[in-house]
């Protein structure tokens, strides 16, 4: 039973988002070392493991038929019988009621906001129907849990943590471009507005490496004002890990029957490598 649900909002793809947030959390606890941070750490992993259960749920549900006519989403658990559309609604709210609970436990702000980030979280699954721009909604829903979670700590903003949050938008609309190219011909069919279904594949690919290359300037820059001199030197090592893998992933979804590889292997060793890497450097004097 657990079983079909995990499979349904691909539980191991919260490796994208999570080592962001825990770091947006690290960076949080270096400034204000709250007493019961391990306890608003628990409450962090939960807030993000329920809002993306609650957003890929709500994403199943809402592309159950688009994805029963594209062949190569038909055997995904809905379409193929495994999981009832009201199951997944039902899911949907369980989880998003879980998110709004974590949220509330962590601060007020965050409370506050939560029906914000639920707003872009469930509305991402139709911006595909009017925006081109949908890859980049899907960035921006990332790349509010390193803010969250610097809020869940702190309470205010920072024009750094706002940074990493920039950062993960654009890493992740870049490579949500990419992942689109395999839909490409169902799109355009459809009448969806994915990028390479509006502007053509090798415009997609040019949008999408240079939202690549923006991430990785902007998380140069974020490392610029968090960290002290001696702690770069060990960020830089996470940072060149990430463009590593980042940019790699271009030249494998030339071949379109890898992008599936490239899309989880390169992306996720990237999130958690860097991750590590940027939280560790946190620590350096």
């Amino acid at each position: 039973m657990i079983g079909k649900y995990a499979r349904l909002v691909v539980l191991a793809h919260s490796v994208f988002a999570l080592p962001f947030a825990l770091w947006g959390f690290a960076v949080g606890v270096r400034e204000a070392l709250p007493s019961d941070w391990p306890r608003r750490l628990a409450w962090v992993i939960v807030a993000v493991v329920s809002a993306r259960t609650a957003a890929m749920a709500f994403n199943r549900w809402a592309d159950r038929q688009l994805d029963a006519r594209n062949p190569r989403t038909a055997m995904r658990e809905i379409p193929r019988g495994e999981v009832r559309p009201r199951e997944a609604l039902a899911l949907t709210g369980f989880a998003a009621g879980v998110f709004v609970l974590a949220a509330w436990q962590l601060a007020p702000i965050c409370g506050w906001l939560a029906p914000v980030a639920l707003l872009v979280l469930l509305g991402y699954s139709y911006t595909k129907r009017f925006t081109a721009l949908s890859h980049y909604v899907l960035g921006l829903a990332l790349g509010l849990a390193p803010v969250g979670a610097y809020l869940a700590v702190t309470e205010r903003f920072s024009l750094p943590v706002v940074g990493i949050g920039l950062a993960v938008l654009l890493w992740v609309g870049g490579f949500d471009t990419l992942y689109a190219l395999q839909d490409e011909a169902f799109d355009r069919a459809e009448g969806l507005y994915s990028l390479p279904a509006r502007v053509g594949e090798a415009a997609a690919r040019r949008m999408a490496f240079l939202s690549h290359l923006a991430a990785i300037a902007l998380l140069a820059a974020v490392g610029a004002m968090l960290y002290s001199e001696r702690g770069r030197w060990l960020y830089a090592v996470g940072w060149l890990a990430f463009a590593l893998f980042v940019l790699r992933q271009h030249g494998v979804s030339r071949d379109k029957s890898r992008i599936d590889r490239a899309f989880f292997t390169h992306n996720g060793l990237a999130s958690v490598v860097f991750g590590a890497f940027a939280i560790a450097a946190l620590w350096v004097k």
